[in-house]
């Protein structure tokens, strides 16, 4: 069974499907980590948290979900971070964040994250994105680019998703800069088309695949909303359905974790794309970024 890390950022997550706020656990990499370990995946997740007992609950919710949390790193000063989720009568999502100084913005600088990085160098697949490079600093985001190519440059493969968190960024930096750095170090590239056209203007599935190709990345698949994705050749694979969603957070981070499942299994990229349609599919269905087991 191949060995997968995922790395990024666990929060405590609010949303509200009914009167009360309902608290959940959310965030792009812990998504796709939970979908992979739920379809019977080896997968670590590498982040850190802090010691507080909201902490160590998160902790302990996400090794349930069969995730391996050894590569969670503890903080000493810093705590989880708090997002709340509100959605339109079309189920679109915005967010509020609370998370400036929380501890895996810090999860390279800490004395245990040599140790981690060595262990996730070993993986069989990593898989991160640009949220991820979002929340740490520039040090931070070396390290996980050199990590990545030091899994490629022992034949593990690298996945990579351009999310694109505008408030994320300080006015000074440069997420195109960034994502196009993470581009180079890919192997499966996991754009979403709306992203890509906030961040670059380019508004062509196509293009965008081509131009994810031409720095590097062997196979991209570009994610189109409801309209399904482009699948590398050209075609686009369609939902089975349309839906009318519940909740779209966490959409594409299912597809990820379906697609990336699928291929692992040596799907083909129409069947792991259906994959991955799949399980957005079921994820909008419900409120909040991670569904109810099925």
């Amino acid at each position: 069974m191949a060995r997968i890390v995922c790395i990024g950022e666990g929060m405590l997550e609010l949303s509200r499907p009914a009167a009360d706020w309902q608290l959940a656990y959310g965030g792009d990499a812990l998504n796709t980590a939970i979908h992979l370990a739920r379809a019977g995946h080896d997968v670590a997740f590498l982040s850190a948290l802090g010691t507080d007992p909201m902490s160590l609950a998160a902790k302990a919710a996400w090794r349930a979900e069969g995730v391996d949390t050894s590569l969670v790193l503890d903080h000493p000063k810093r705590h989880i971070g708090l997002y709340a989720v509100a959605t339109d009568a079309r189920g679109e999502r915005s967010f509020t964040y609370w998370r400036g100084e929380t501890a895996a913005r810090d999860m390279f600088a800490l004395p245990s994250s040599e140790t981690a990085w060595a262990a996730a160098a070993e993986a069989d697949l990593i898989f991160f994105s640009l949220v991820s490079l979002a929340i740490l600093p520039p040090l931070g985001r070396a390290r996980l680019l050199d990590l990545a190519n030091a899994v490629r440059a022992r034949s593990g493969r690298v996945a990579f998703d351009s999310n694109y968190r505008p408030q994320l960024w300080r006015g000074e930096e440069n997420p195109v800069a960034a994502r196009e750095a993470a581009i180079a170090c890919a192997d499966l590239g996991l754009p979403t088309l709306d992203d890509e056209t906030a961040l670059t203007g380019e508004g062509d599935p196509g293009g965008i695949a081509a131009r994810w190709a031409q720095l590097g990345c062997a196979e991209t698949v570009v994610k189109l909303g409801a309209a399904g994705c482009r699948i590398p050749g050209g075609k686009i694979i369609a939902p089975d359905r349309a839906l009318d969603p519940v909740d779209t957070s966490g959409a594409g981070d299912a597809f990820n974790a379906g697609y990336l499942a699928a291929r692992l299994q040596g799907a083909d990229l129409a069947a792991a794309a259906a994959a991955g349609n799949a399980l957005a599919a079921r994820t909008i269905c419900y409120p909040g970024a991670i569904p109810p087991r099925p």
